[in-house]
């Protein structure tokens, strides 16, 4: 369900600071670069099978900053048929639905993480610094190395050797 991998590695490799959950990419990322080099916020994968139990029991209460249901059915946005994104929000338990990537747990985290991300974009060279090295830390994902690797270990082919 990653739809980001490549893109926050390409961020990585163009000195982007990224800010993310710990996912399959940003454990990647982190492990290259450096756990100082990223921002991270949001419930970890330990947390992932109580939290969607505890939202299907209706024993999850978001952050208020995060109640958006009653300003969507407000009408604020238009007369649209908002049901699926009500039902990705609440509802019944399952993939797409209740809240299953668990965006109210993690908006709290979220903001207090924006909040490091700001205080620490006011350092530029500390900032530039850890731009840099995620540039330098991200030589993992270039498409020569990985090409290389699938090469070897997924199609098992040699490379040719030009003149």
């Amino acid at each position: 369900m990653e739809a980001s991998g490549t893109s926050n590695m390409k961020f990585a490799m163009n000195g982007c600071i990224l800010i993310g959950t710990l996912d399959g990419d940003n454990v990647e990322i982190r492990q290259e670069v450096g756990e100082n080099n990223l921002f991270l916020f949001g419930a970890r994968a330990s947390e992932i099978t109580c939290l969607r139990r505890e939202i299907a029991e209706g024993k999850f209460v978001p952050d208020p900053r995060f109640e958006l249901k009653p300003f969507v059915r407000s009408g604020v946005f238009g007369s649209y048929n908002y049901d699926n994104l009500m039902g990705s929000l609440e509802g019944n338990e399952g993939y797409g639905r209740a809240d299953y990537f668990l965006v109210g747990k993690d908006f709290p985290s979220y903001i207090e993480c924006q909040e490091k991300v700001d205080a620490a974009y006011k350092d530029q060279k500390n900032w530039t610094k850890t731009s840099i090295l995620n540039t330098a830390g991200s030589f993992k994902f270039s498409s020569d190395r990985t090409i290389n690797q699938y090469a070897r270990e997924i199609w098992k082919i040699e490379p040719v050797i030009l003149p």
